[in-house]
């Protein structure tokens, strides 16, 4: 019997701690795009400018990736593009490039794949005019799932860089 709690008390602890996450990949959609809202880039009125939530809103933090892959497809480059323009806009802003993993694989093999992921957005952004040094990038391998599952739904939405303020 205590087993069944103290699971279901870890269970509500997990999701909870995954609650910002979840309403981060929420607001940019399930490809993580988000898009500049009309021709000045000002879309949601309560966001501070140069925050993560301005970032979220109005330009999407995150790229996913094919499975076992670390090479940035069409659709996370568009992403990417926008947030090195994003960063043009606010030079003072630094910011993390997180690498992911979904759950399958050892944990050093998603460590190191999710620090390719990590790497190579980055090296898009430099190539997109921000200076390496405002970026500081990270792995964590399967550590913090985007979407609890194991099922291709949310493996896909695990196998992602997010771009995060610091």
């Amino acid at each position: 019997m205590n087993v069944k709690i103290l699971a279901a008390l870890g269970a509500i602890a997990l999701l909870s701690a995954c609650s910002n996450e979840d309403q981060n990949a929420a607001a940019t959609g399930a490809g993580g795009s988000g898009g500049l809202a009309g021709a000045g880039g000002s879309g949601m009125g309560s966001a501070r400018p140069g925050s993560q939530e301005d970032l979220v809103a109005n330009v999407g933090d995150r790229v996913l990736f094919d499975t076992d892959s670390s090479q940035v497809r069409a659709d996370g480059r568009d992403v990417l593009q926008r947030q090195a323009a994003w960063l043009a806009r606010y030079p003072q802003v630094t910011v993390y490039m997180e690498g992911h993993a979904d759950e399958r694989g050892t944990r050093e093999y998603n460590l190191a794949l999710g620090q390719r992921r990590a790497n190579n957005a980055r090296d898009l952004l430099v190539a997109g005019g921000v200076s390496g040094q405002r970026i500081q990038t990270v792995s964590y391998g399967k550590d913090r799932p985007a979407a609890l599952g194991s099922d291709e739904a949310s493996w896909a939405q695990n196998r992602r860089a997010v771009t995060t303020v610091r």
